[in-house]
């Protein structure tokens, strides 16, 4: 599992170079943070109009996947995985939590329109579904109100250590129960893995692997859509697809950012400039160039800035 862990690392410090301008769908006021700005990753200030927590800190959606990378590292007997990874998140995000102590902000914050950012991390809907059905004892425990990006972040770490597709689906489904969250988070990982086989081009040869596969047949629909419009600006596309979490705008945006980027960095920075759920993009793409390029690609300074970033680096540093 650690020869791998780099790909983590990945989207974990690209989800906190986004994290304090995620949720910005205002073009306005973001063209207006980061204008004259050398540098828009990691802003010192928080400019997410929903919630603030301190720089260096990854949103919700990577947490989920820290949670995942503990439980790997914590179960010695990897069949109790899933059992642990509901425990663990249970503690992370349910009562007691910081994450649960907000939902109750939320609705002050909602009644002054978002005049200014909560203070503390945000709980996904799919989450907040998890840890009830967790408690109902529910078979499968993920959320199915939304389509959105939780099910890989959970599965992405899992996948570097069991690339089954069987097991990957129970994961994914463990925080995210929903038909479209599968599939595209499923092909996620299996163009992720592509790229760490050494494939040239994993987003056509996981055309040409899936094409005759009826699961996979929306999304090499939506891969095709962006395809088309690979010429046209990053932003563009992005906002015609969704800045929003929701599959397929959050994988398209992504893929736009791959198939025209030549390296983590301006893949990364692309990504945060579109706006909108940056972080939710930014998880795959950083994933995506880490396991392209190594660990050397995914720039020193941006993780020394990354708060989690040093416990994974501390099991990827144990193999030297």
């Amino acid at each position: 599992m650690f020869e791998k862990l780099h790909i983590f690392l990945g989207a974990t410090v690209a989800d906190a170079a986004a994290r304090p301008l995620h949720w910005v769908y205002n073009e306005k006021k973001l063209k207006s943070f980061i204008k004259n700005k050398k540098n828009i990753t990691f802003f010192k200030k928080n400019r997410s109009p929903f919630y603030s927590i301190k720089t260096g800190e990854v949103s919700g959606y990577n947490d989920v996947g820290q949670v995942m990378f503990k439980t790997l590292t914590q179960t010695k007997d990897k069949k109790n995985i899933v059992t642990n990874f509901k425990k663990n998140i249970v503690k992370n995000f349910g009562l007691g939590s910081n994450y649960w102590k907000n939902l109750k902000l939320r609705k002050k914050y909602k009644k002054i329109k978002w005049e200014t950012a909560m203070k503390g991390p945000w709980i996904h809907q799919n989450i907040l579904e998890t840890i009830k059905n967790i408690k109902l004892k529910k078979n499968i425990t993920g959320g199915t109100k939304v389509n959105e990006s939780d099910g890989y972040c959970a599965a992405l770490p899992y996948s570097l250590f069991n690339n089954s597709e069987q097991k990957l689906k129970k994961v994914i489904r463990t925080v995210a129960n929903g038909k479209i969250s599968e599939q595209f988070a499923l092909a996620k990982l299996k163009i992720i893995n592509l790229v760490d086989e050494g494939n040239k081009d994993p987003i056509n040869s996981f055309i040409k692997l899936n094409s005759k596969d009826d699961y996979f047949k929306s999304v090499i629909e939506n891969i095709k859509k962006v395809k088309k419009l690979k010429n046209k600006p990053h932003n563009f596309v992005v906002k015609k697809f969704g800045k929003a979490c929701s599959y397929p705008g959050t994988f398209n945006g992504s893929v736009h950012a791959i198939i025209t980027s030549k390296d983590y960095k301006s893949a990364v920075i692309k990504t945060i400039k579109a706006g909108g759920c940056n972080c939710s993009r930014a998880n795959f793409v950083g994933a995506y160039f880490a396991a392209k390029d190594g660990l050397k690609s995914i720039p020193k300074d941006w993780i020394k800035k990354t708060n989690p970033a040093k416990n994974i680096l501390k099991y990827i540093n144990s193999l030297n």
